[in-house]
């Protein structure tokens, strides 16, 4: 949770971003206990409600969940929830777009594979 906050997109999406990061890049492991809304808030000098709204995105998408009276805890499969979002979201803004201009220009599957290759 080291990042810093831009203005390219909401404060929240930023804060589950970086909780799904921390996630993904096992700094954060399954069953762990996440920062509190009021740690998040004093840490990055923002509204403890931006930070909840934060909070919720990932509960709502069963990644995070509370022990009452303790905290939020990161999930069981959290990781792979993440991982198999990512790539669908992925796919869609990257893959399916390569692949839509390669047609229209000509390339096969097979030659962007081989092309991929090459610069591997």
């Amino acid at each position: 949770m080291n990042e810093i906050l831009t203005q390219e997109k909401s404060i929240y999406l930023q804060i589950s971003e970086m909780i799904e990061n921390d996630i993904l890049r096992d700094i954060i492991l399954e069953e762990e206990k996440v920062p509190s809304t009021n740690e998040l808030a004093k840490l990055y000098a923002i509204n403890p409600a931006t930070a909840a709204k934060g909070i919720n995105i990932l509960v709502d998408s069963n990644i995070l969940y509370k022990k009452r009276g303790i905290g939020m805890f990161v999930a069981a499969g959290a990781k792979s929830i993440i991982q198999k979002r990512r790539r669908e979201e992925f796919c869609n803004k990257y893959i399916k777009k390569l692949l839509t201009e390669a047609e229209s220009i000509g390339i096969t599957k097979e030659e962007l594979i081989s092309m991929i290759k090459k610069e591997a």
